[in-house]
Formats: C-alpha cells, sequence, structure tokens
C-alpha cells in the first residue's frame, strides 16, 4: 500500500522529512511490531525502543499530554511527574495493557536485578486503544510474549505501517487505519536535528476526516459518536527541558485537529514526546547534572514539526491499512481505495 505521500495528499511543507519520513530516523530510536491473526482475533503489539542500552539506568526526558484522558494506559501519571521513561513504549489493545506491563517489568528485572529489592521499582509504559469493533478484544489474545516478540523485532529504518502489530485492528473515521509514521527535519543555528512521530489511530467520527487538500472523504458507514482512541509518540534528538517536551507534545493536538479530530467525551487521546538528548542516569555520579536545552525562541520549529508529522503520521496509517471487515460484518474500507475512486477533478 502506498503512503499519503505517495499518493500525493501531502503538500510541499516548510520542513522537509528524514530520509524513511518515520520516527525511526531519529538516530538509536527502533520499532517491532507483533501481529495476531485468527478466528475473530485481528490485534497485536507495536514497540517504541528509544535508545539500544538500558533504558532503567539511562533515562530519556520525556513528557505527556492527555488531550483528553478516556483512556487505560499504564506508567504515564510518573512521566508527567518525574519527566523521564524507564522502559521501551508498548503500543497495543486495551485488555493487553496488563500483558504488556508484565513483560517490560520482567525485561527490565532481568537487565536489572535489584529492581525492587535494592532499588526503585520500574515504570512500564504502555498506551492502549480499543480495537473491538474488528478484534475480539474479550478473547484477550495479546500475551506477554507477544509483548517480548515485538520488542525483539525493533530495528531501524523503514517501518512497517497500516493494519499491522498494535494496529491491527484499529480504525479511524470511518475507515481502517493503525499504525503510521512520519519525521521533520529541523535546522536549528547550525546544526541539525530530527523530530519523529509514530501514530496508533483508532479515532475520528465518519465524515470527519478532512484532507490536505479540503476534500471530505465519505467512508459510507453508520454515523457514530466519536469514542476512539490515538495515541502520538514524538522522539527528537533535540534538547528539551520537561516542559518544553511537553509543549512539544501538545502540537500533536494541532496535527489531529487539521484532520477533523475533535477529542469527543469517549475519545482517549495521549501525546509523548521523548528527547533522546542528554539522558538522565538511575546511578548519577554527581548531584548536579548539566543538561543543554533549546532556547524558547527558536522552539516554534519543534511545534511545526510535530503538527506536521502528525498530521502525515496519521494519514500514513489511513492511506496503507486495506479494507477489513468488522466483527459485525461491517467493511471498514480502504481510503486508498477511497482516493482511487474520487481523483481530484
Amino acid at each position: 500500500m502506498k503512503t499519503a505521500r505517495e499518493l500525493g495528499l501531502m503538500p510541499k511543507g516548510k520542513l522537509a522529512a528524514g530520509p524513511n519520513n518515520a520516527i525511526t530516523d531519529v538516530t538509536g530510536v527502533t520499532v517491532g511490531h507483533r501481529s495476531l491473526r485468527g478466528e475473530g482475533i485481528a490485534t497485536g503489539v507495536t514497540a517504541i525502543i528509544p535508545h539500544p542500552g538500558d533504558i532503567f539506568r539511562l533515562k530519556p526526558r520525556a513528557a505527556v499530554e492527555v488531550i483528553n484522558g478516556f483512556g487505560k494506559s499504564a506508567g504515564l501519571m510518573q512521566v508527567a511527574e518525574l519527566g523521564t521513561i524507564e522502559t521501551p513504549i508498548l503500543l497495543t489493545n486495551t485488555f493487553g495493557v496488563a500483558a504488556c506491563t508484565e513483560a517490560l517489568i520482567r525485561r527490565a528485572i532481568a537487565a536489572n536485578p535489584a529492581i525492587g529489592r535494592k532499588t526503585s521499582t520500574v515504570n512500564p509504559l504502555v498506551c492502549e486503544c480499543n480495537d473491538g469493533s474488528i478484534n475480539d478484544i474479550q478473547a484477550m489474545a495479546v500475551t506477554a510474549a507477544d509483548a517480548d516478540a515485538a520488542l525483539d523485532d525493533a530495528r531501524a529504518g523503514a517501518v512497517e505501517q497500516g493494519a499491522v502489530g498494535a494496529g491491527s485492528g484499529m480504525t479511524a473515521f470511518g475507515f481502517k487505519a493503525g499504525i503510521g509514521t512520519a519525521s521533520r527535519l529541523m535546522r536549528v543555528g547550525k546544526r541539525d536535528f530530527t523530530l519523529g512521530t509514530l501514530v496508533l489511530a483508532n479515532f475520528g467520527a465518519a465524515g470527519d476526516l478532512v484532507l490536505p487538500d479540503g476534500r471530505r472523504p465519505d467512508p459510507r458507514v453508520p454515523a457514530s459518536p466519536e469514542r476512539g482512541s490515538v495515541i502520538v509518540v514524538m522522539a527528537t534528538d533535540l534538547p528539551l527541558g520537561d516542559r518544553q517536551l511537553q509543549r512539544v507534545a501538545r502540537r500533536g493536538g494541532a496535527g489531529l485537529a487539521r484532520l477533523g479530530a475533535f477529542w469527543g467525551h469517549g475519545s482517549g487521546d495521549v501525546c509523548l514526546c521523548f528527547t533522546t538528548a542528554d539522558p538522565v542516569e538511575h546511578d548519577p555520579a554527581a548531584p548536579i547534572a548539566s543538561q543543554q536545552r533549546l532556547s524558547d525562541d527558536f522552539i516554534d520549529i519543534a511545534f511545526r514539526a510535530a503538527a506536521e508529522s502528525t498530521q502525515e503520521a496519521v494519514l500514513n496509517a489511513l492511506c496503507t491499512a486495506p479494507a477489513t471487515a468488522a466483527r459485525n460484518g461491517r467493511i471498514y474500507p480502504a481510503l486508498a481505495d477511497w482516493l482511487k475512486e474520487n481523483p481530484l477533478s
């Protein structure tokens, strides 16, 4: 399936995309998937690993922006309080959070046997969306072994998108959706930086989608209340403080709004942003740590990158996902098929 850019949906913006147009354009970041298929089953796990080292010992700085908190994620409260993450980030369905949490805890303990005994416990970070319209979520198909498989699959380079991993059973704006990613290159002073975004898209009321060219695709499915969710994960190598990271994360909402989202009462919309610059040591060698931080006068470029990459990541999730039948027989069409049937005049 072609991406939004390959289908001609993305106008030329002020910021260029990275070489893979993916979150993995940020050096050190890797992504892996585990997709589950079976009778009534279409679900999985997607893993985002911020760097190849021990994340518990060398914690990336991070922040979270909860746009609408109708969700059951794990670990966000501590991220908001301490401004760091201690494990890879796993995405899955709502009832898969416990299995993914267990997998992250066990892997962290295996690497650091002192966890919970001689040092602090670990904060597993798992985010979710409800894929119950396509997947039999009550089957609780996701296991800790599936989470491990997604983590073991993590790699740099191009990222598989659409109905894969955690996105296997997700829908958006009445169309089939799932995992999408995009990136933007940023020139600050005389240095080059990257911001990449990966989304788990499962939100938006049918008929509300607005394409960059102004068209409003009609999926021709029954109207329903906005009860979906979207998880937006941003990575950057730009040195940002925790307050700045939250401000950048907040601009993911601008990218969602460009698409026609209004964050309904039943929607869980969460944006998480981390930086690979100046991670925090678990056992600091000195009581005072030095960290670089971007001057606020130059932060607009990161805001733009966040909004643009979020918008394109969601469009990629929609464009690369095939038409899929729900458990009740309803068909969630592919946006790519709609575009073929409704070319620009």
